[in-house]
């Protein structure tokens, strides 16, 4: 209903910037704890390459060092910067929402079309936050009974953790895109139409160009009959604004 001032493209693209740089600066330890090893696969006595969770001898001394440290209390460093973190800046974002929408409805009456599209994308967030819950909670366990549970557990059973680890991350991921289009109408709507055109296209397409060659054939044949005769008379003028 009141207009409201629009935010600059430069605060947007700082906030970003923030996001990604603090992003990737949390997960540099992954990067250097991880690296590449070979071994002879006792199935098929092949020599293999495998990620192992093992620092690098080439680091620096006090590089080293700290991704032992890192090594040592991974599983709490992943839990609090990967599952900790958006949770609870979720969930803050949202009463604040809540809080600030909820003064707003007091002071001024608002559209109905604006308060429905603020509750759907809402709604959106709530559930890309509670996939986002569901699929890391599996991984966070794991990554602690590993932890602590390591030296008593079977090759078997740690593989069947991994693969479990795995199998919810490629769920998350799967989910995610097909949650945003079933909860975000428009985009949903946009998608179906995109795919729509997309499968209507190539048959409308194949049908204008077999229409197209015809008509093509046939001005050529008429515009040959045409010259070939000697013109008696100049062509009529065609009226401005028609069309050609």
């Amino acid at each position: 209903a009141s207009a409201r001032p629009i935010e600059q493209c430069q605060s947007i693209i700082a906030k970003l910037a923030v996001i990604w740089v603090g992003s990737m600066t949390l997960s540099v330890p992954e990067i250097l704890l991880w690296q590449l090893a070979q071994d002879t696969s006792p199935v098929s006595g092949i020599v293999t390459e495998y990620c192992t969770m093992k620092p690098s001898s080439n680091l620096p001394e006090s590089v080293y060092s700290l991704v032992l440290t890192y090594q040592n209390a991974r599983m709490w460093w992943y839990f609090g910067c990967y599952f900790c973190l958006p949770i609870l800046f979720t969930v803050s974002c949202q009463l604040v929402t809540r809080r600030i929408s909820g003064a707003e409805k007091k002071t001024e009456c608002r559209g109905t079309k604006h308060s429905q599209c603020e509750s759907h994308l809402n709604c959106t967030i709530i559930g890309l936050t509670i996939i986002y819950g569901l699929c890391t909670t599996p991984e966070n366990v794991c990554n602690i009974v590993v932890a602590y549970m390591s030296p008593d557990m079977s090759k078997q059973t740690l593989d069947l953790l991994n693969l479990i680890n795995q199998f919810f991350l490629f769920f998350k991921c799967s989910v995610t895109p097909v949650l945003l289009l079933c909860l975000c109408r428009p985009l949903g709507q946009a998608f179906m139409d995109c795919c729509c055109c997309c499968c209507e296209g190539c048959s409308s397409d194949t049908a204008s160009s077999e229409g197209s060659a015809d008509s093509k054939l046939k001005t050529e044949m008429s515009s040959s009959i045409f010259f070939d005769k000697p013109r008696e008379s100049p062509p009529p003028l065609l009226a401005l604004g028609t069309p050609c």
